[in-house]
């Protein structure tokens, strides 16, 4: 990683200094097939050529590579000596003229870390794909470039390949021919892009299964805009493929952004390529977008997944206009792409796709991974302070995403809707093919909204922290309200800033009428209210009967944790289930899980509202997310000597939920996997043992072979599969998926020589990719083997600084992330990581902050364990 930083300085003077007029990039790929030809790393030819001015005739500058080899280089006709003007990730250019033209022949490396062009070979048939990933400086691990987001142009590829394979780059294929060599490769040559920054060209080649389509539309003037739609993925995937249900998505998202954006779609087909070891969600390649495979699901899944999968087409489809055709002029601004994308992926789910219910999973996943984000000691605003490409890979993170997208939901509530899109359009008008600061935003939308948006972002988006919204209430003495307020508090001592929030305030109370509403929880009355500093009274609300249940922040319009009045907190414990509205339920959910968290609320009282009334969430997305902050509440919250108690009761409790549900359903499905994930008795593993060699049965539940894993690796982690199970499973399963469990569940065996065996291939090994490290990590951290992983702990702090240095910068992240001993959740290991980060001050700034953030979570959950212990006493 030394030496492949660049500083928003450099780039700044760069920026300065030069304009890029166009790119043609030649890759040689036919290397990619075949024996390995050495030690070395597998290469392959790349040759650029980029044409480029410069604002002061002499001025020296450097072009961008991380290539194993350079063998040659030419600026204006001159030949410069690769050994003397390249140092391994730069090229140094002395001596500029106004007008230049810069050759680079160098010979750079297939990846196997998901950074740059990787390579994969499926172990089902010895097939080669590639693809790459660049996002936010890996192009210049596949040509030589200049690597920052401000300096935009035109790329012109040309691929040469293997006969047979797909080929496909942004521009649309403009021509096949025989290479000439006599080998039956092909080189196909691409229109030239519209400007375009560097992270964000693409190109995806081998034999991938494809599928097209088209996209028609009816401009107002007459004429038609067609689309050329293509969706593809690895052969040994094609079974599994539901491609239309693909593009019956991205058709309504064209429809939607179209109808709401007034700005064409501008950069020709649309490819969306489904890849294998793919580090992210997905990548938004103008015409070439790139998705991790994940999303081509292989067994029966919830509609929570088809939901996920719906709102990350539209969000990477977002970005054609916000982060594509408008681009940040540094990271610091990432925000006015992620955020836009978040937030407009699921503004169109909602408005243009059968999920019509997706504002209730924005509230209850993505903010609460804005929620935790927000309160790590290394949060930052929004628009944030980027030094560097290292600050920038650990800022695509749930403020960026989840948070700006919450503000934004915040803004559109706060200045109209109508306000907000008019000023989106004219922005796209006013930046085509430009970049952008947050000044650029703000003067559209203070246009358009007549609002004082200057405030609002120094309110929103320069500064950290959630605040916390609670409400008060004196009543009279006949049960009516006479005053009710909103209090708010601040984030910290060191994030201090009280916001405006626009919020409805909610009353509930238990429904007396008959019929199917009896007894449940209704909200009979509603306001909204601007809320400004510590106490906002909510005039419109007095005089209104005792509720049950106060919500503020109904119908989650601005970004907060709420709190209850204990009038309501006793309601909520004793009929949340009966809350009629499934987003104001997904809120209680989701504040009880903050108050968990935030260590007010024992984890033995949240999972008791866990046992109580999970069985009764009718949607399948809340009910996924109360599972995975149940276990949660189970393995770090609870206090270590209730741990086994409470675990055996959550087990009893998801059997009897498993049992319960409607066969064939969601529900069912979700019950089955979290009845996996806790089970430790004997008698629930029985039942997955039966369920597995085919001895049990529970009706509607298809036990396929993705669920086959999950009950397998339940089994392998209790020290119930020895390997030879494994091995057998694998041969029911021989795919590039099944290779990836085979790996986690014999990783997750509970030995002390797989564990070290595990650590070893990670540690002190680069030989696995991206994936099956990723793979190892997830075997080898299990919750019920903390006496077997303790001495991990101290060997964590002596390796990772050298793991920062030696490694790629996402497989160093997946280490340190995957590897600190959180698990083992003592004291020891909180003095441990304090006494690393005292110790190391001139760690590099990055790995100081992922150990931080890791630590922050480690004393969070023993503040937590404290106040399961006393509720216990």
């Amino acid at each position: 990683m030394p030496g492949e930083n660049l500083t928003r300085d450099e780039a700044r003077e760069r920026a300065r200094l030069l304009s890029v007029e166009a790119y043609e990039v030649a890759l040689d790929l036919r290397s990619a097939v075949g024996a390995d030809t050495g030690p070395g790393p597998r290469t392959f030819r790349s040759t650029t050529t980029v044409r480029f001015r410069c604002a002061e005739p002499g001025a020296a500058s450097f072009a961008d590579l991380v290539a194993p080899e350079v063998v040659a280089v030419r600026l204006n006709g001159r030949e410069l000596d690769p050994a003397a003007v390249f140092d391994g990730t730069r090229i140094a250019l002395e001596g500029l003229a106004g007008e230049n033209e810069l050759v680079v022949d160098a010979r750079c490396a297939y990846s196997r870390t998901g950074e740059g062009l990787h390579r994969f070979v499926d172990p089902e048939d010895g097939e080669v794909y590639l693809y790459t990933q660049y996002e936010p400086a890996d192009a210049r691990r596949v040509f030589a470039n200049f690597e920052q987001p401000d300096l935009k142009a035109p790329f012109t590829f040309s691929v040469t390949a293997p006969a047979g394979w797909t080929v496909l780059s942004n521009g649309t294929a403009d021509g096949v021919e025989p290479s000439g060599d006599g080998d039956g490769a092909a080189t196909t040559r691409f229109t030239p892009t519209l400007p375009i920054s560097t992270y964000i060209t693409a190109v995806v080649a081998g034999p991938y299964h494809y599928e097209s389509d088209r996209y028609r539309r009816t401009r107002p003037d007459g004429s038609v805009l067609e689309i050329p739609l293509g969706a593809l993925c690895r052969k040994g995937l094609a079974k599994h493929f539901d491609a239309d249900d693909v593009f019956t998505v991205t058709k309504q998202g064209l429809d939607f952004f179209h109808d709401h954006f007034d700005y064409p779609y501008p950069f020709g087909k649309y490819d969306q390529a489904f890849v294998p070891e793919y580090n992210i969600g997905a990548m938004e390649n103008p015409g070439c977008v790139t998705f991790r495979e994940e999303f081509i699901f292989r067994g029966k899944v919830t509609q929570a997944s088809y939901e996920h999968r719906a709102t990350v087409i539209l969000h990477e489809m977002a970005h054609m206009w916000f982060g594509d055709l408008v681009t940040m002029e540094w990271w610091d601004d990432l925000w006015l792409k992620e955020s836009f994308a978040d937030f407009m992926g699921a503004f169109a789910l909602v408005g243009a796709t059968r999920f019509t219910d997706g504002w209730i999973t924005f509230a209850n996943r993505r903010k609460s991974w804005a929620y935790r984000a927000d309160q790590l000691p290394s949060t930052h605003p929004v628009t944030a302070d980027i030094r560097d490409l290292e600050d920038a890979k650990l800022n695509f993170d749930g403020i960026t995403y989840a948070k700006g997208a919450s503000v934004l939901k915040q803004l559109v509530a706060y200045a109209g809707q109508d306000a907000f899109l008019e000023g989106a359009r004219r922005y796209f008008k006013r930046h085509a093919y430009g970049n952008t600061r947050l000044t650029d935003l703000l003067s559209v939308l203070t246009e358009t909204s007549g609002r004082d948006m200057a405030a609002w972002s120094r309110a929103w988006l320069e500064t950290a922290g959630v605040n916390v919204l609670t409400p008060q209430a004196v009543y009279d003495a006949e049960g009516h309200i006479t005053e009710l307020a909103v209090l708010q508090e601040a984030a910290s001592d060191t994030h201090p800033t009280l916001r405006p929030h626009r919020v409805a305030v909610g009353l509930y109370r238990k429904d007396a009428a008959a019929g199917e509403r009896a007894g449940a929880l209704v909200r009979y009355a509603r306001a909204e209210v601007d809320v400004d500093g510590p106490r906002t009274v909510v005039t419109e609300l007095t005089g209104a009967e005792r509720p049950d249940l106060i919500l503020v922040n109904d119908e989650d319009l601005t970004y907060c944790k709420i709190r209850f009045d204990e009038v309501s907190l006793d309601t909520l414990r004793e009929h949340l289930g009966e809350l009629s509205d499934p987003l104001a339920r997904a809120l209680c959910w989701s504040a009880l899980w903050n108050l968990t968290r935030d260590g007010l609320m024992p984890a033995r009282d949240y999972l008791a509202l866990v046992a109580r009334f999970a069985g009764a969430e009718s949607d399948i997305g809340v009910l996924q997310m109360v599972q995975a902050w149940a276990l949660s509440a189970l393995h770090h919250y609870s206090a270590p000597e209730r741990r086994a108690e409470a675990g055996g009761r959550i087990a009893e409790g998801a059997l009897r939920e498993l049992r319960l549900a409607e066969p064939g359903s969601g529900h069912q499905l979700a019950w089955a996997r979290f009845f996996a994930q806790v089970t430790t008795g004997d008698a629930e593993l029985r039942m997955l043992r039966g369920l597995l060699d085919g001895s049990a049965r529970i009706d509607g539940l298809d036990v396929d072979q993705e669920l086959r894993w999950t009950f397998l690796a339940a089994l392998a982690a209790l020290g119930e599969a020895d390997e030879e199970a494994i091995a057998a499973e694998l041969s029911r399963d021989d795919t590039a998926s099944g290779k990836r469990h085979q790996v986690r569940l014999l990783t997750a065996r509970p030995s002390a020589a797989v564990k070290a065996e595990a650590w070893a291939a990670v540690v002190d090994s680069d030989r696995l990719s991206n994936a099956l490290v990723e793979a190892t990590i997830a075997g080898f951290d299990q919750a019920n083997q903390r006496e077997l992983l303790a001495p991990y702990a101290p060997r964590y702090f002596e390796v990772i600084e050298r793991i920062w240095q030696e490694r790629s910068i996402e497989i160093a992240m997946a280490i340190v992330r995957g590897l600190f001993p959180s698990t083992q959740g003592d004291a020891t290991v909180l003095a441990a990581a304090d006494a690393w980060l005292t110790g190391h001050p001139e760690a590099p700034s990055a790995l100081r902050r992922l150990v931080l953030e890791a630590r922050d979570d480690l004393a969070r959950t023993l503040r937590g364990q404290e106040c399961d212990a006393r509720a216990a006493g």
